[in-house]
C-alpha cells in the first residue's frame, strides 16, 4: 500500500512538474488581440471575440536586402486593407470586403445588394481550436509564415531566381512580437531557398541559395468615426482615395474622391492659431549618424511652419524614436535611414484608412549613399578642392546636408499625404515637392555653390497644407474655404503639375520636368552648359585626395560632362510642347501649344549640345584617365567604353548626343509636331526640326582628327535615331514619311562626304529601307546613372 501511495505521489510530482515547465515555455500578450506563443510548439494561438467587426491588416518587411535594383528594402511598407473575421462552420475566416464599390445608403438590402455584386477576399481560413465564452482560439502561424510580401514573386519577376520558403529555415521571430491596446504586433522569420540567376541578388546575399529576411503583420483597431474626409480637387496637390458609391442619386458624380490626410483638430476651433489636440509626430530613426541626424531634423521640420499657415501651432513635430520603439509600429510616423549595396530611390510611404482616406502612418525610407553622391557632384565641380588638404571637404558637405534637408521635407510631404508639384521650379522654387538640381553660377569666373538648394517651405507647399489640413471660419463652408485655396494658387501662378506629365518620355508640359531650374528651360541650359565648361576646363588630380587611384577621378568627372542632361530633357520638352493646368468648370482653362518662337529658342540651346566642342572632352584631361586601376573597374556610375579597359572619350560625346537626340525623337513628339503643324500651320514642325538638326550634326566645323570622329560618332546617332524612331510602332504614319524623307536627305550628303563612316551609315540605311523587319539598330549602352536622387524607379 506503501508502495502504491509513493508511486501515485511521484506521478502526481513529475506531472505538476510537466505542467510548470509548459507553462514557463510558453508567453502570454495582452492588447488588441490576446495571443500567446508558445516555445515548445513554435506557434502562436490568437483569442478572437468579436467577428464581423472590421480591423486594419498591414504587412510589411522589418529586414531588407539591401539592393535598389530589386527593391525589397529594410521597413518597406506592403499593403493596408481592412479585414473581419467571418465565422463559417468549424472555421474562422479572414475575410477582406470590397471595399472599391460600396453604397453608402441606410438602406440595408441595397448595401447587401453591392456587397453580392462584387467579390470579397478571404485571406486565409483558420480551424477553430476552442471556443468558450464567445471566445475563439486559432493558431495563427501557419498565416504568419507564409509570403505575404512576395518576396519570391519579387525576385523572379527581377530574374534573380525562383525561390520558395524553407519551412525548416524559418521560424516566429519574438523580438517584435508584440501586443498594445490598440494594435498587436507579430513578425517571421522566412528563409527562402533556391537557385540565383540574377547578379543583383548575388551581389548582396551571403548565401544567395538562401535569403532570409523578417516580414511584419499588423492588426490594427481601426479609427473612429471622428474623422471627416475632405474632398479631392485636381489642382489641390494631394494624393486621394477612391471608390465608386451605388447608392449615389444618378445626377451626382458616381466615382467619390477623397484626399489623403492625418487627422489634425484644434485644440480652440474658434482661434486664428491653435495648438492640436494632438500633434503630428514624425520619429527619426537613431541609426541615422551626425551630421546627416540634425540635417533631417531640421529639413522634416520645416513642415512646421506651412501648418502655422493653415493655422496651427506646433502641429508637426519631429523626434528621435525613443529606446525599444519599432520602426514598424503602426503608431509612430518613421524617417527610417535606409543602406543599400548601390545608390538608389529615397520614397514616402503611407498605410491609409481604405474607407476614409485618413492617413494612419507615414514611413519614410532615405538611401543612406544619397549623400555620397550629392557630396560628388560638389568635389567635381568645384576647383581644386584636394590641392592644399584633404580635409578641405566643408563646402563639398555642406552642398550634400542642405540636399539632405530637402530630401527629408520632400519625403515627408509624400507621407502627409502631397504629390510632386514638378513645375514649382518655373515660380522660384516654389514647392519642396519638386526635384530640385542644384542651382550654380558663376561668380568672378568661378562656380559657385552657395545657392544650390533652397531652404524651408515654398509658397505652393503653405496653400496644400491649408487645403489639405485648414479649416474655414464661421463665415465659410468648408466648399468656400477650398475653392478660396485653389483661387489663390492661381492669383499666385502657382502650377500644379505632376508626374505622368513631367517625365521626359511622354510628358508633354512645357513647365513641369524633374531636375531642372528656371523657368525658361532654353536659358538655362545654355547657362548649364557655360558652367560645364568652366568645370571642364578646370577640373585636375586636385579634384581627388592624396594617393585615391585616378579611376576615383574619372568617376568624379561623369557628373562634370553631364551636368547638363536633365536641363536638356527639360528643354526638349519645349518642342512640341503645351501648356495647360487641371482645370475644372469655372477655373480659368489654359490650354495652348508652345508658339515657334519658344520652340526655336528651346531647339537653338539643345542644338548647342550636338556641337563638337560641347562633346569634346580636354586633351589635357585624357591623360588623367588611364585604363581602370586594380580593384576599381567600372560601374554603373562611370563612363562606359567600347575601347577594352582604356577610357572612351568617342564613346561619352556619343552618349551625350544620343542623349539629346533621342529625345527629340521620341514617337510622341515627333507625332505631336506633325499635329501642331496641322493645327497650326505657321508653328515648328516636324520637317523643320529635322532640317535643323541634320545641319547642324553635318556642318560642324572641325580643326582635328580627334575632332572629325567626333563628328562623326554624332552623325551616326543621328542616324540611328531617325531609323528608330522610323521603326517605332507608336510613330505614326505621317511621322514616318517625313523621317524617311529626312533619311534620304541624309543619304545624298553622306554619299559626298565619302569616308568610310559615310560608306557604313549608308549602308545602313540601304539596309533599313530594303528590309526593315531585319535591321537591328546599333544601340549604345545606357549614360551612367546619373540622376541626382538614385537611378530608376
Amino acid at each position: 500500500m506503501k508502495r502504491i501511495l509513493f508511486i501515485s505521489t511521484l506521478v502526481l510530482f513529475y506531472s505538476a512538474f510537466a505542467k510548470a515547465q509548459s507553462q514557463s515555455s510558453k508567453q502570454e500578450f495582452k492588447g488588441y488581440y490576446n495571443f500567446t506563443y508558445s516555445e515548445d510548439k513554435g506557434n502562436i494561438l490568437l483569442e478572437v471575440k468579436d467577428l464581423d467587426k472590421e480591423f486594419l491588416y498591414v504587412y510589411s518587411l522589418s529586414t531588407g536586402l539591401g539592393s535598389n535594383d530589386i527593391g525589397l528594402d529594410r521597413g518597406k511598407l506592403g499593403d493596408g486593407v481592412v479585414v473581419k473575421w467571418v465565422k463559417s462552420g468549424h472555421k474562422l475566416l479572414l475575410m477582406q470586403p470590397n471595399l472599391k464599390y460600396r453604397a453608402s445608403s441606410d438602406n440595408e438590402k441595397e448595401r447587401a445588394s453591392i456587397n453580392q455584386a462584387f467579390a470579397q477576399s478571404v485571406l486565409y481560413g483558420f480551424e477553430i481550436k476552442s471556443q468558450k465564452d464567445g471566445v475563439y482560439t486559432i493558431d495563427i502561424t501557419s498565416f504568419l509564415m507564409q509570403d505575404t510580401f512576395g518576396v519570391a514573386a519579387t525576385l523572379k519577376r527581377n530574374k534573380e531566381g525562383t525561390y520558395k520558403v524553407d519551412k525548416s529555415r524559418s521560424a516566429l521571430w519574438m523580438e517584435n512580437t508584440k501586443s498594445f491596446p490598440e494594435n498587436s504586433e507579430f513578425e517571421a522569420m522566412l528563409t527562402f531557398t533556391g537557385t540565383p540567376t540574377g547578379r543583383n541578388l548575388r551581389s548582396v546575399a551571403p548565401d544567395a541559395k538562401a535569403i532570409t529576411v523578417i516580414q511584419h503583420h499588423s492588426f490594427v483597431k481601426l479609427p473612429d468615426a471622428g474623422y471627416q474626409p475632405r474632398v479631392f480637387h485636381p489642382r489641390s496637390g494631394s494624393f486621394y482615395v477612391s471608390y465608386m458609391d451605388y447608392s449615389t442619386p444618378v445626377y451626382e458624380p458616381i466615382q467619390k474622391r477623397f484626399i489623403t490626410r492625418h487627422r489634425l483638430e484644434k485644440k480652440n476651433p474658434d482661434a486664428a492659431l491653435s495648438e492640436p489636440v494632438e500633434p503630428i509626430i514624425y520619429y527619426l530613426d537613431p541609426g541615422t549618424p551626425e551630421p546627416v541626424r540634425s540635417a533631417l531634423l531640421d529639413g522634416a521640420g520645416w513642415w512646421n511652419t506651412a501648418f502655422e499657415t493653415a493655422g496651427y501651432k506646433n502641429a508637426f513635430q519631429v523626434k528621435m524614436l525613443p529606446d525599444g520603439a519599432d520602426p514598424m509600429d503602426l503608431r509612430y510616423n518613421v524617417i527610417q535611414w535606409v543602406h543599400r549595396s548601390t545608390r538608389g530611390w529615397s520614397y514616402g510611404a503611407s498605410i491609409t484608412d481604405p474607407r476614409t482616406g485618413e492617413i494612419i502612418k507615414g514611413h519614410v525610407s532615405l538611401g543612406s549613399l544619397r549623400i555620397r553622391q550629392d557630396f560628388m557632384i560638389a568635389q567635381g565641380l568645384l576647383k581644386e578642392p584636394f590641392k592644399d588638404s584633404d580635409e578641405n571637404h566643408n563646402e563639398m558637405m555642406e552642398l550634400a546636408l542642405a540636399r539632405i534637408r530637402q530630401l527629408g521635407a520632400h519625403e515627408v510631404g509624400h507621407t502627409l499625404g502631397f504629390a510632386h508639384n514638378f513645375a514649382a521650379s518655373t515660380n522660384d522654387r516654389a514647392s519642396v515637392m519638386d526635384y530640385p538640381h542644384p542651382r550654380l553660377d558663376l561668380v568672378d569666373g568661378e562656380i559657385s555653390l552657395e545657392d544650390a538648394y533652397d531652404e524651408g517651405m515654398g509658397a505652393w507647399d503653405d496653400l496644400t497644407v491649408q487645403y489639405s489640413y485648414g479649416n474655414p471660419d464661421k463665415t465659410q463652408s468648408e466648399v468656400q474655404y477650398l475653392k478660396g485655396i485653389i483661387d489663390k494658387a492661381t492669383a499666385q501662378n502657382l502650377r500644379f503639375i505632376s508626374d505622368s506629365d513631367s517625365r521626359a518620355a511622354g510628358g508633354a508640359h512645357a513647365q513641369a520636368h524633374l531636375w531642372d531650374n528656371g523657368s525658361q528651360p532654353g536659358a538655362e541650359l545654355e547657362r548649364m552648359l557655360e558652367i560645364r565648361q568652366v568645370a571642364m576646363n578646370q577640373f585636375s588630380i586636385d579634384n581627388i585626395r592624396t594617393d585615391e587611384p585616378l579611376s576615383v577621378l574619372e568617376d568624379v568627372f561623369v557628373p562634370v560632362y553631364y551636368g547638363h542632361r536633365y536641363q536638356v530633357e527639360a528643354t526638349a520638352k519645349w518642342i512640341g510642347g503645351m501648356e495647360y493646368n487641371y482645370a475644372t468648370k469655372g477655373d480659368p482653362v489654359e490650354m495652348r501649344y508652345l508658339s515657334k518662337q519658344e520652340q526655336m529658342s528651346a531647339l537653338k540651346a539643345l542644338l548647342k549640345t550636338l556641337e563638337v566642342e560641347q562633346l569634346m572632352i580636354p586633351t589635357d584631361l585624357l591623360e588623367l584617365f588611364p585604363p581602370r586601376a586594380y580593384g576599381y573597374s567600372r560601374g554603373r556610375e562611370s563612363f562606359k567604353s567600347e575601347v577594352g579597359v582604356a577610357f572612351d572619350p568617342l564613346h561619352a560625346a556619343a552618349s551625350s548626343a544620343d542623349m539629346t537626340l533621342s529625345f527629340l525623337m521620341h514617337p510622341q513628339r515627333v507625332n505631336r509636331l506633325v499635329q501642331i503643324k496641322a493645327i497650326e500651320p505657321d508653328n515648328l514642325g516636324l520637317k523643320e526640326l529635322l532640317e535643323n538638326i541634320t545641319e547642324v550634326v553635318f556642318e560642324n566645323e572641325t580643326n582635328s582628327n580627334y575632332q572629325n570622329a567626333i563628328e562623326q560618332r554624332v552623325q551616326e546617332r543621328l542616324v540611328m535615331q531617325l531609323i528608330n524612331a522610323h521603326a517605332n510602332s507608336r510613330t505614326n504614319v505621317a511621322a514616318k514619311g517625313l523621317i524617311r524623307s529626312q533619311l534620304l536627305t541624309i543619304d545624298k550628303k553622306l554619299k559626298r562626304l565619302k569616308n568610310a563612316m559615310a560608306l557604313e551609315l549608308r549602308s545602313q540605311i540601304e539596309q533599313y529601307f530594303k528590309d526593315p523587319t531585319k535591321f537591328k539598330v546599333i544601340t549604345l549602352p545606357s549614360l551612367p546613372d546619373g540622376s541626382p536622387i538614385g537611378c530608376g524607379e
